[in-house]
Parts: C-alpha cells; structure tokens; sequence
C-alpha cells in the first residue's frame, strides 16, 4: 500500500505514515519521479550515506523532508520545512539538491553555518554520493582582505589604536600564504575586530577594473568561482544586500540557479529588514573620516586640509551620536547591548544640517584633487551618498515605512525599513520559475508556520511540519515553579537567581541561564555569584559581554562546574551536547519589546486589518523564540535534562496553553523538590 502524502501533514505521530521499519515498497518506488527514487535510495539502509557512519540508520523524519525536498524540486515550487532539532535537515535538503544534477544557491544565518557547510558537509557529501559537482563558497565584501586598502593602510598609517597596528602587522604575514583572502581562515581574529573595515573593501570604496590589483583580487576569485559552480554557499546578509545594491553578484547568479535553498530560515527576515532599508550610521562617518585623510596624505598631502576635514568629520559623527542617544549617552551602564528608539524620540534635523555641510566641504576638497587617484573619485562617491542620506533622514520617512534609532556603547545607526519582506520576495519568486526551500527547526505554531510564511510572502508554498525523533517524554522534563514573582514585580530576577543557583547545584554545574534583556542579566549573573559564595560553592559564573562568545561556550564545556548566563545570541545557534548542558533556566516568557519602533509598527498594522496583534503577534513571536531557547537543551537522541521557565504566565493564563504546545513534549515537574531530585539524578 502506497504511504500516505507527506506534505501538509504533521509528522510527530509517524506510524500515521510509516506502517513498520521496511524501506520504501516496489510500488511507492514505481510512483515516485525520478528524484524521488534517487533519493530513496540514498537514504536506504544500504546506500551510499550508510558508508559516511558505521552506525547509520535510516531516519523517517529525514526521508520525509528529504522526498519533499526533492518533490519541490522536480516541480519548480516553493517548500517551507519546519524539522525539530534531530531530524538531520541539512543532508535532507543537501542530497535531493545534489542528485538532482541542478545548479542550485544555498544560503546560511552566518558566515560560521557557510563555512561549515562548504567545507565539511557538501565535500564529504559530493563524494559519497559521486556527484561530480564544483562548489563555491560567497561571502560580502567585509570578509576578504583588500590587497590595495592593506598597502594604503601601511603607507597612511592612521590607526586608532596601537593594538590595529599591531594586528595589520599579523593581516600582512598572513596574507602572504593565503589563497582565498577570506578572514575565517585568520586565527583570533574577531569579525568586530576594527582592522577589518581598514583592510577590507565596501562597494562605496572599491576602486573596481582600475585598482592596480584587480587582478589579483579576492573578491573578484571568489565571485568568479561562483559563477562557475554548480552549488554556490552564500548568507542571507548577501542574499538581501545584494537585492538591495546589485553588488555581490547574487543577483547575477540567482537567475541562472534551479534551486534556492534559505537554511535557518526563521532569521531570513531579520536580514531583510536590514538591508532593505537606508542607514546612516556613525561607523559610517568615522570610516569615511579614516580613509579620507589617509588617502589624502598618501597621494594629496599638502593640497587640502585633510586633517581638519578629518578633525570635523569625527566631531559631526560623534555630534550625531550624543543627539541621537540624548540623555542615555551618559548612562553606559544602559548601553551595554543596542537598544531601539522611536524616531520622534529626538530631534535631530538641526544636527543632520550640520553634518551634510561638513560633507559638502569634504566634496569640494576631493573635487580639487579628483584627479590625483581613483581613489578620490569613490570618496567623493561616498560623500555625495553619505549628504544625500543624511539630508533625507532630515526629512519625513516614507508612509510604507518605518524609522528608528539605533544606539549602542560606540556608535549609532539612523534606520529607515519596510514591515517585512514580503515584497522583496515576492519579486524574486515570481521573477522565474525555480525551486526555493525555506527550512529551520522554528518557523512558527501553526499548521501553515504562519509566523514565517506570512512575512516572506509565501503563503501559497507548500508547507511540512517534520517532528524531532527525540524521545523527549523520556529524556526531558519540564518545571514551570508556581508562586514565581511576576516578571513585572522587582524580586523576580533575584528569585530567578536564587532558584538557578540552587538547581546548579543540585546539578553541579553544566547550566545556561537564558534572560530576554541585558538588564535581567546582570541582575541574574551577580545574583549567582552571590549565592554561590555565601554556600561556598566552587562553581563559576560565565556571564555574556564579559568575553568573546566562543571563548565563553569553550569555558563552559571545558569547565562542568560552571554557569553560563546569556541573553541574546545566546538564545540560538548554541550545540553543545551531551552531559556538558543538562540544565537551561528561561527568565521570562521571551514577548518582544512592546516600545519597540518595529514592533509598534507592525502591531498599528495588524490592527488596521482588524487583527488581534496580542495573538497573532506577540505570542507568535513569544512562542517562535521560547521553542529556540528551549532548543539548547537536547541536542542529541541521547542527551537528558531540566528545562525550567520562571514566569508564572506560563502556567496562569490562556495563552500558556499555546506556549506549552509550542514546545517539545517534556514530561511535567510539579515542585523545585521534584527538579532538584531529577537533576541529582543525572549528577549521578
């Protein structure tokens, strides 16, 4: 008997679709296209992924994308994926792509998941399966090094700290043996790291055929090898900037692809908020500052006044900054983290006056040595574009859009956005007929994944929701403690901190706590230490913003008896399994910011289309970011532990209800006695 459709369907029950442990029967295979056999027998018991694991088996989560992967393919249609944390989503879109003899364009959330997959997943892949395909990898300009801005560097030699200089000594003898130029290949070199913008093109500065090393150029190879590939690895970040600005060559490469494959697709349209809008940054302006009196020293000196433009422009970027943060730019104990303001908040036309004058002296100082290098010509580029922003930040934002602050401990950003990026995908879904895969362990609570589908436009795509095969009654328990302070009342964060310390150690250690604001954090990490030295206890206190996060999450697994407290990007993204982790402790139900511009924005929107904003917004988002959190605990099929969330909402009101469903089904602790015993357990 043929097994029944998979697509649509929700696949936690799976003997609703498997009838046994066999592999696919003669008359399923006889149904299936051609793809879809190829696939099968891939994913067989004695295929060719078998020889990859000694200890393979067949997963029917993983052949269930994988066949509708492959079904996408052959007709050209558009496939939203949400596969729990297990499922093995990455070869389940990787080998129907690549069986499929198609040209295909895979884009990752970040430059680490890019290199992952172009470097350990598609090679070992390619050859098992015998697919004779060339691959790519395409990052943005930022991430390779810029052989002409490094010579400049060293002949300008405007930097602002000893310690760049220092590192463009340590970029200079690496790059006399690198073959890509691709700053991950750099050991201990942060992406903040502030050398980078130095040796490192934009499109604003390249100088294109006529910089005197073009040829031998980074960006240009890397682009040209995606152009010649079959399966090019790209980010979502260059994805939407090059919609935007028409500038990596994605926009070139798009056309010419079968397939388009969005992994991590719940943080798809975060990038495309941010790049499908206009900014005006203080980075921006202090760059711009930097490379003009060094390109004016090295090839001007004498001509023009470079360093009193230098000098002015520095003191409008930071004019523009102590404006725009107003009374929080004192405060650095509140500007940790970024923090969001509405555009009304300040006013700010008067310094944005200011700023496009000193501008427009910088224009006419360039005008009178334009000649002098090419590099002048793409700095007055530059300045016109950096006046004609600001002088459209000095008026009314556009009706379709919305406008915000942001202000962090260094810089600001002036940000101009759409809602979403429903048109922008649209555009591209109806430009040719394709393939496109949108996958990730959290799309949404909902049969249709409405939280994502709605906001990229794809409320036509055929939607699969694929369970974990994690036996999470068994192996996770979840406590939610009654008569928890409110989030809202001022004992809550030291009550989070005195039941996170007393659960740690039960434990001994190997625990996150996960807070929604930088606030909570700090209350929470001192409150630990705190407790932790008036018990006399040994364990240790890792706390977000202290150390780089790779360096904290290495502590935390090197170190069991220790506590790692995080906010943020802390939420996702994080693997570490085993008995490492054991315990995730979630301050609050994760609501975004009600003050927030963005979200202000689209609330007064859903409620302009006669909508609930409060369900079909805040708890969708509440729900999408609690199933990430919880996401850290159980990473593989053997992994145990206590996930706890300290907000009595959960378990009070109505829409605790939808936030339980949201998550995988962990059996219910009812008392702190009941967690402290489960966890001594594991201790033992």
């Amino acid at each position: 008997m043929r097994r029944p459709h998979l697509v649509g369907r929700d696949l936690n029950d799976l003997d609703a679709w498997l009838d046994g442990q066999e592999a696919s029967t003669d008359e399923e295979q006889a149904a299936a296209g051609d793809l879809e056999q190829a696939v099968l027998a891939a994913f067989d018991v004695g295929g060719p992924l078998a020889r990859l694991d000694v200890n393979y088996q067949p997963r029917e989560q993983q052949l269930a994308m994988s066949r509708a992967v492959a079904q996408a393919i052959e007709r050209r249609e558009a496939l939203v994926v949400e596969a729990g944390t297990g499922v093995g989503k990455t070869f389940a879109y990787l080998v129907p792509a690549l069986l499929s003899g198609s040209r295909a364009l895979v884009s990752t959330a970040t430059k680490s998941l890019q290199d992952q997959l172009y470097l350990r997943d598609l090679p070992r892949l390619v050859e098992v399966l015998g697919a004779p395909l060339r691959l790519a990898l395409l990052k943005g300009r930022s991430s390779y090094l810029c052989l002409h801005r490094m010579k400049e560097a060293r002949q300008g030699a405007v930097f602002p700290d000893r310690r760049t200089a220092l590192q463009l000594a340590r970029v200079e003898r690496w790059a006399q043996g690198t073959n890509s130029g691709d700053f991950a290949e750099m050991d201990g070199l942060d992406d903040r790291s502030p050398i980078i913008p130095i040796v490192s093109s934009t499109r604003e500065n390249c100088l294109g055929s006529e910089c005197p090393d073009w040829r031998s150029c980074y960006v240009v190879k890397a682009r040209r090898e995606a152009m010649e590939a079959d399966v090019v690895v790209v980010n979502h970040h260059l994805f939407f900037a090059d919609i935007a600005l028409r500038d990596s060559q994605v926009a070139e490469l798009l056309p010419s692809v079968d397939i388009a494959i969005f992994d991590e697709a719940h943080q798809l349209a975060e990038a495309g908020v941010q790049f499908l809008g206009t900014l005006l940054g203080s980075a921006q302006l202090l760059d711009f500052a930097r490379d003009l009196l060094g390109q004016g020293l090295v090839a001007a000196r004498g001509l023009q006044d470079w360093q009193g433009l230098h000098t002015r422009l520095e003191r409008a970027a930071r004019e523009l900054r102590l404006a725009a943060a107003g009374p929080l730019a004192t405060a650095g104990r509140e500007l940790r983290g970024q923090l969001k303001l509405g555009w009304r908040e300040r006013d700010l036309v008067t310094t944005l006056g200011e700023l496009a004058e000193v501008l427009a002296l910088a224009l006419e100082a360039l005008a009178a040595v334009e000649e002098a290098s090419p590099d002048f010509q793409r700095l007055q580029e530059r300045a016109q574009s950096l006046r004609e922003t600001a002088l459209a930040f000095a008026t009314e934002p556009a009706a379709e859009n919305v406008r915000w602050i942001d202000v962090g401990p260094q810089q600001v950003r002036l940000v101009e956005s759409p809602l979403d990026i429903r048109a922008a995908m649209r555009e591209q879904l109806d430009a040719a007929p394709r393939a496109w895969v949108f996958t990730s362990a959290t799309l949404g609570d909902d049969e249709q994944l409405s939280w994502f589908t709605e906001s990229a436009g794809l409320q036509d795509a055929r939607v699969l929701r694929v369970g974990s095969p994690f036996d999470y009654a068994s192996h996770a328990r979840l406590y939610v403690p009654r008569g928890f302070p409110k989030p809202s009342e001022p004992e809550h964060g030291p009550s989070v901190a005195l039941l996170a310390s007393r659960l740690a150690r039960a434990l001994g250690g190997r625990t996150f706590v996960l807070t929604t604001t930088l606030r909570n954090l700090q209350v929470v990490a001192d409150g630990l230490r705190e407790y932790f030295e008036q018990a006399g206890d040994a364990l240790q206190v890792l706390q977000h913003g202290t150390a780089p996060k790779r360096a904290l999450l290495q502590r935390f697994r090197e170190q069991p008896a220790s506590v790692l407290v995080g906010s943020a990007t802390f939420w996702e993204g994080i693997d570490v399994p085993g008995d490492a982790l054991q315990c995730v402790i979630i301050d609050k139900l994760p609501f975004p910011p009600p003050n927030d511009p963005l979200v202000e924005a689209r609330v007064r929107r859903l409620e302009a289309e006669g909508r609930n904003a409060f369900a079909d917004y805040f708890v969708a988002e509440a729900a999408i970011a609690l199933k990430q959190g919880a996401g850290r605990l159980i990473r593989t099929e053997t992994d145990q532990g206590l996930l706890v969330i300290c907000d009595p909402r959960m378990a009070g009101m109505n829409y605790g209800r939808r936030l339980r469903a949201a998550l995988p089904p962990m059996t219910p602790l009812n008392t702190e006695a009941e967690a402290t015993a489960y966890l001594e357990g594991l201790r033992r």
